[in-house]
C-alpha cells in the first residue's frame, strides 16, 4: 500500500501455538490469549529495539477480539513503554477509523480460517466502542491465505454485505483483502476497511509521514483525530 515509501522489519510472535497453524486452523481463545501474554510479546519486542523504527504496529486481530478492546489498549501500552516508541494495534485502529468515517453500522467480514466463536468475538469487540455490528461471518473462500484473490474478495462481500450497513471492515491481518478496497467501495458506496489498511493508516499519522496513500480507500484522506489516552 505504501511501496517504496516506508521500511519495515516483521518478528511474527508465534507461527504456532500447541501445534496448530493460527493461519488456516485459529486456536480457542484461550490458545490465541496465551499469545498476548508473557514473555512472547516481550521476546518480539526486544527482538526489534535495536532496530531505528519510528513506530511499531501490533498486527494481529484474533487476540483483540479475544481480550477486548480495553486489554488491547493496555498491551500496546506496555509495549510503547518497553519500547519507548508509539504502538499502534490492528483492531483499536479500526475502532478509530470507524469513528473518524462516521460509520455506525458496521458490516464484519472475517477470513475464512476465523470460526463462530471468533466471529461472536469480534462483534462484542466492536459493540464495546457503540459500534451496531449488523453481521459477522467467515468469507468463504480458500482457507489457505496465498490462494485468496482480491476478486475473490470483492465477488463474496458484494453478495453478503446487509443493506443496512453502513461501513464494512474486512478483518485478519493475514487476509489479502486490501486490493478490493477501492472497487468495494465505488461498488457499494459506503467505506470499506481492512486490516492493514487501517493499522498502516494509524502507523503512518503517529510517524508524522508526509505522503499520503493513494488506491486502497477513502480513510487514506482522513486524519485520525487526537486520542483520548496516548499509548
Amino acid at each position: 500500500m505504501a511501496l517504496g515509501r516506508i521500511t519495515t522489519r516483521v518478528r511474527r510472535v508465534a507461527a504456532d501455538v500447541a501445534g496448530v497453524c493460527v493461519r488456516t486452523n485459529p486456536p480457542a481463545p484461550t490458545e490465541v490469549r496465551r499469545l498476548t501474554e508473557p514473555p512472547l510479546l516481550e521476546v518480539a519486542a526486544d527482538s526489534l529495539a535495536a532496530w531505528p523504527a519510528d513506530v511499531v504496529g501490533y498486527a494481529s486481530t484474533s487476540s483483540a477480539y479475544v481480550i477486548g478492546f480495553d486489554d488491547e489498549e493496555v498491551l500496546i501500552a506496555k509495549l510503547s513503554r518497553q519500547m519507548g516508541i508509539p504502538v499502534a494495534s490492528t483492531c483499536a485502529s479500526a475502532v478509530l477509523a470507524l469513528q473518524t468515517l462516521e460509520v455506525e453500522r458496521v458490516a464484519l467480514v472475517a477470513p475464512p480460517w476465523f470460526d463462530g466463536q471468533l466471529n461472536k468475538l469480534g462483534a462484542t469487540y466492536f459493540r464495546s466502542q457503540g459500534l451496531r455490528v449488523v453481521s459477522s461471518e467467515s468469507a468463504e473462500l480458500p482457507r489457505d491465505p496465498r490462494r485468496i484473490e482480491p476478486s475473490a474478495v470483492y465477488e463474496w462481500t458484494l453478495r453478503h454485505v446487509p443493506d443496512d450497513a453502513d461501513g464494512v471492515f474486512i478483518g485478519g491481518n493475514g487476509f489479502r483483502a486490501a486490493g478490493a478496497i477501492e472497487a468495494l467501495e465505488a461498488r457499494l458506496e459506503r467505506s470499506v476497511l481492512t486490516s492493514n489498511q487501517v493499522l498502516l493508516w494509524s502507523l503512518l499519522s503517529q510517524a508524522g509521514a508526509g505522503f499520503q496513500v493513494r488506491g486502497y480507500g477513502r480513510l487514506f484522506t482522513r486524519t485520525p483525530p487526537p486520542r483520548d489516552r496516548v499509548n
